[in-house]
Formats: C-alpha cells, sequence, structure tokens
C-alpha cells in the first residue's frame, strides 16, 4: 500500500545544487585628495600601491601635491599611472575617496552622494554635525582604526602604535640633547657611564615598541600598569627581564622622581587616566623629558597640553613637555608605507567581489570598519557616545 507523501516525484528526484554566483570583478576609481599639512603629512597610497591599482584595472585621481609631505612628488604618482589634478571638487567627486584625516564638513559638503569614504576617524575629535553631514549625503564610511581582521587584531591601530612607541623614544632622545633644553644625556650605555632611567606608563603595544627601542639603545626602563597579564606578557617577549609594577603612587613617584623620561602610553576606554599628578611632575629632575603619546586621548599626565608639530614643547616645573596628537605625521614616509601596506590589498579585495556592497556582504573584515552604511549609523560604540539612533549593519546587509 502507498504511503502518502507531501512531495511530488519530480520534487523527489535529485535536484541540481545552486549556489550564489558573485558578480565579475568590478573597477574602482579612487580619488585622493590632499590633507590640511598643518594637521596631516601622511598619504594613503605610495606610488607602488598606486602602480598595483593601475595594473589591476583601476583609476586613481590624486589632487597635486598630496604625496609630497611624504616625500612623494607628482611625478613618481604620474609614471606609477595615477591623473594628477590641480581641481580639489574633481577629486572629492570621485566614487570612492582615500583620506588619512576625517574630512571636515567643508569637504563632505564636496563628496557627491552615496560616496565610499575611507579615513580614520578620531572619534574624540568629532561633533553630531560629522555625522549628520554624512547621513545627508548617503556616505558609506570606513574607519582604518575599526577594521578587525580575521585574527582579530587590528592592522591600521597595531602598525601605527608600533610607530609611535618606536618614535617616542626618538623624540625624547632628541629632546635630552641640551641644545633642544635636556640636560644633555646620551640614550646608550657607555662604559663607566650611568645609563638613562626611563619610565613608561603602560604595556600595550605602544608602550611595548617603546621598551624594544629603549632597551636596544641600552638604557634602564621600568614599566608601570594595573594589568597583570599585560606585565607578564611583557616579561615573556621582551629580550631581557625589566622592572614591573603594577600602578602604586608611591613606587612610580619614586620612579618618577629618579627618571629622565617618562612616556605615558596608557589610552584608556572614553579618556585617558590621569597616573602623574602635577605635584608628582614638580618632583622629577629639571630638564627630564615627558612624552604623553596620549595626549589625543585626554593625556596620562595632569600637566600634559595639546602642542603642534610646529611648536611641539612646553616646559612646566623645569620638565619639558611634548603633547603633539599626530606623533606618526612626523615620520611620514614610514606612516605612509605601513597605511599604504594595510589599504591597498583590501581595495583589490574589494574588486573581486564586483563592488564595495558585494564585498561588505562577503568580507567580515570590510564590514568590521564600516561605521556609516549609506547614510546610516551602523556603529554602537559612536552611537552610545554621541546618544545617535543607529542599527545593526548585518540586519541591512543581506
Amino acid at each position: 500500500m502507498d504511503t502518502m507523501s507531501p512531495f511530488s516525484k519530480s520534487q523527489l528526484i535529485p535536484q541540481e545544487e545552486k549556489l550564489e554566483i558573485r558578480k565579475k570583478r568590478g573597477q574602482l576609481f579612487i580619488g585622493i585628495p590632499k590633507e590640511d599639512f598643518k594637521i596631516e603629512k601622511r598619504v594613503c597610497l605610495t606610488p607602488e600601491s598606486v602602480n598595483m591599482l593601475v595594473k589591476a584595472g583601476h583609476k586613481v585621481l590624486i589632487e597635486a601635491g598630496a604625496g609630497v609631505e611624504a616625500s612623494y612628488d607628482d611625478k613618481k604618482y604620474s609614471e606609477a599611472g595615477a591623473v594628477i589634478t590641480h581641481d580639489k571638487e574633481k577629486v572629492f567627486g570621485c566614487p570612492i575617496l582615500l583620506k588619512v584625516e576625517p574630512p571636515t564638513i567643508e569637504e563632505i559638503r564636496l563628496m557627491k552622494p552615496k560616496t565610499y569614504l575611507f579615513s580614520a576617524i578620531q572619534l574624540k575629535t568629532q561633533t553630531k554635525e560629522y555625522f549628520a553631514a554624512l547621513e545627508k549625503k548617503k556616505i558609506t564610511a570606513l574607519c582604518y582604526e575599526f577594521i578587525k581582521d580575521r585574527y582579530n587584531a587590528y592592522p591600521f591601530l597595531d602598525a601605527i602604535s608600533q610607530i609611535a612607541g618606536i618614535a617616542s623614544i626618538q623624540i625624547a632622545a632628541d629632546y635630552m640633547c641640551r641644545m633642544n633644553g635636556g640636560k644633555g644625556l646620551l640614550f646608550g650605555n657607555v662604559a663607566g657611564v650611568p645609563p638613562t632611567e626611563v619610565v613608561i606608563l603602560g604595556a600595550g603595544l605602544v608602550a611595548e615598541s617603546a621598551i624594544r627601542t629603549a632597551l636596544a639603545l641600552g638604557v634602564n626602563v621600568k614599566v608601570f600598569d594595573n594589568n597583570i597579564h599585560k606585565l607578564k606578557r611583557l616579561q615573556k617577549t621582551l629580550p631581557t627581564q625589566v622592572f614591573t609594577s603594577t600602578i602604586q603612587e608611591k613606587v612610580l613617584s619614586k620612579a618618577l622622581m629618579r627618571c629622565d623620561v617618562a612616556i605615558g602610553a596608557v589610552k584608556g576606554c572614553n579618556r585617558s587616566p590621569i597616573l602623574v599628578t602635577e605635584e608628582m611632575v614638580q618632583r622629577m629632575k629639571p630638564g627630564a623629558v615627558i612624552i604623553d603619546v596620549c595626549i589625543d586621548n585626554g593625556g596620562c599626565f595632569e600637566t600634559s597640553e595639546v602642542t603642534t608639530h610646529e611648536k611641539p614643547t612646553i616646559t612646566k616645573y623645569g620638565v619639558i613637555h611634548y603633547g603633539v596628537p599626530n606623533i606618526t605625521a612626523k615620520y611620514s614616509k614610514t606612516a605612509s608605507l605601513a597605511i599604504s601596506n594595510i589599504i591597498s590589498p583590501y581595495l583589490l579585495d574589494l574588486s573581486e567581489n564586483g563592488s564595495i556592497d558585494d564585498a561588505v556582504s562577503y568580507d567580515n573584515t570590510i564590514r568590521s570598519g564600516i561605521y556609516m552604511y549609506k547614510g546610516i549609523l551602523v556603529n554602537e560604540a559612536i552611537g552610545k557616545w554621541f546618544h545617535l539612533n543607529y542599527k545593526d549593519i548585518n540586519l541591512i546587509v543581506l
């Protein structure tokens, strides 16, 4: 006796598997405007990366002089296959826009609707008006700081942190010179001469890079952080053992009194915690140097103030304070190479998926960096920080 079946005979016959067909490889049209050199001296793509993109069939339009401060002239970009223009509006009219600094409100007005923006965001410097301007133009914006790769690492932040850590030691060495107002001490281990003393606040990637650079120069290093796991990691990974301690006021104060250089590298959540009070700074040696790497996040030293590349230091209580927020811009070519090496492979991957919208569907790395999708805020942290409505990007992108 036949049993009843809810399926017809044709439905019971094995069917061919139907797979989603990705779109054909797309072409990118990228615009790179000139940054405000008073603030930013880096450039997103080097001529080598531009050449790689052009050979892959993409177009790159660069505003004249965009790479000058990173030691890349227009001729190098032109030889790499880019088109050079003096027309800023033409660059901002490109479908894909690459910047290092986030665009100003005036620059957003120059963009065409539905532009794809790749830039840093520097959240603490933004306002609600910035996001309203992006929303009005239905911009899809990706922020370098948010990009998270398949290894759960943040490639942009890691690269910039490494440069900032190394730079902090080199800058401190410059200001230790007598001609720059320092005590005339050399970073190094000279036979018969006591080594320079350095205190580093923090045990993250910035701090680790600073520690490694300092140790390579032969100085004595003391590290302070309240995260025991980070301190243990340092002890395991550093080439030699260093003094480590949790942040205890008496111990830290004594170390600061004896040190020649103090470096602040504790980011914190909403802002960097103030770990060194004004009174502690007053007790430091005259001519000592403070490098507050976290000044753009509030700073670790109570006496720190934001300074500029043109006037990078102030002196308080006889102690030299360096408080330039964009410390990596001082080494613009190295930073530009690092940024370009991170961005260019992502751009090539985007084209392989057909379009950016297709890439967002397939690529979690690209999706992780997007905070504004077609004018809709899709980042929870930004929404809560500015009290703005936001949506989950996974509910928008199919």
